[in-house]
């Protein structure tokens, strides 16, 4: 780390690098960055999901909580002008949220997309509760 003007070394850069590779990233920088908006009677959800794939990204329903977990690895590797390995570094993590969206929401209500690195979910604010009918046999 760098606290005073020097010249750069290979060996400042290295050291300098080495902190800002994944795995010297805060808990922050992990979690997903989430903005939440209310429009026409909807509720949506941005999601900041850099590096993952969507087949890494997985939403589930479950009790009234919306769960939304997604994995991120990543390989980052160096080689000098005759093809040798001169450094290899890998990363591998994942980390999830829940939202808690009503018992009345049902996995049809909720509609979701990704694109670029961003996570987009809408699900309408209050969902009418249809009561159910139940009949008592009788013996």
């Amino acid at each position: 780390m760098k606290f005073y003007p020097r010249s750069n070394s290979f060996f400042e850069d290295a050291f300098d690098d080495m902190f800002r590779s994944p795995f010297f990233t805060s808990s922050n920088d992990m979690c997903m960055k989430t903005d939440i908006t209310e429009k026409d009677g909807n509720y949506l959800l941005d999601m900041e999901l850099p590096g993952c794939r969507k087949e890494d990204i997985h939403l589930e329903l479950n009790d009234g909580y919306l769960n939304i977990s997604a994995a991120r690895n990543s390989t980052q590797e160096e080689k000098d002008n005759k093809g040798n390995i001169i450094r290899q570094e890998r990363y591998s993590g994942s980390f999830s949220r829940s939202f808690y969206v009503g018992e009345n929401i049902k996995e049809e209500d909720i509609r979701a997309s990704y694109d670029n690195g961003e996570l987009k979910i809408t699900f309408p604010k209050e969902v009418e509760k249809v009561p159910e009918r139940k009949t008592i046999m009788i013996e």
